[in-house]
């Protein structure tokens, strides 16, 4: 599955670990996906994106800037991450914004943590080892280790 493609982008600035897959229609750059790993159909990752070893990262996810993900972590379909908490296209003098003009702000997934299908996670956010995100929840602050947490805001529900 890492051998060229027309229907992958693979930038020659991404590291692969040994035994990982990424399937067709994806688009990555700059990241680093550690050993034994899935990449699903359409999914693009970011520069500065450090997945690691034996994850699985399910089709139409988006993996931005900033996002870092531990070892033996669930993403599923359609999975967003966000890095900017005041995003703007324009300066207040009409201008383009760079990269200069906003903050990136981190986000760490942590060993073990699942995120159910359609999990929209906020900038900035923590979700604990072995936590488990409900499927179409908004995660606005962090999740504690062990615990499962949904809804809009995900909220949580008991520990695991």
């Amino acid at each position: 599955m890492n051998d060229a493609s027309p229907l992958r982008k693979i930038a020659p600035d991404v590291k692969l670990g040994k035994g990982t897959k990424v399937y067709d229609f994806t688009n990555l750059y700059g990241c680093e996906v550690g050993d034994n790993s899935k990449v699903g159909t359409f999914v693009e990752i970011q520069k500065g994106v450090k997945i690691g070893n034996n994850c699985k990262i399910s089709s139409h996810s988006f993996i931005c800037e900033g996002v870092t993900i531990e070892d033996n972590v669930f993403i599923g379909h359609n999975v967003t991450f966000i890095n900017d908490r005041f995003p703007r296209a324009a300066n207040a003098d009409g201008s383009l914004q760079t990269e200069d003009d906003w903050e990136c702000l981190p986000t760490w997934i942590k060993k073990g943590a699942s995120l159910g299908s359609s999990v929209t996670v906020l900038a900035g956010i923590t979700i604990g080892e072995n936590a488990i995100v409900g499927a179409g929840s908004m995660v606005t602050k962090d999740v504690p280790p062990n615990t499962i947490v949904a809804g809009h805001p995900a909220k949580i529900l008991r520990t695991v």
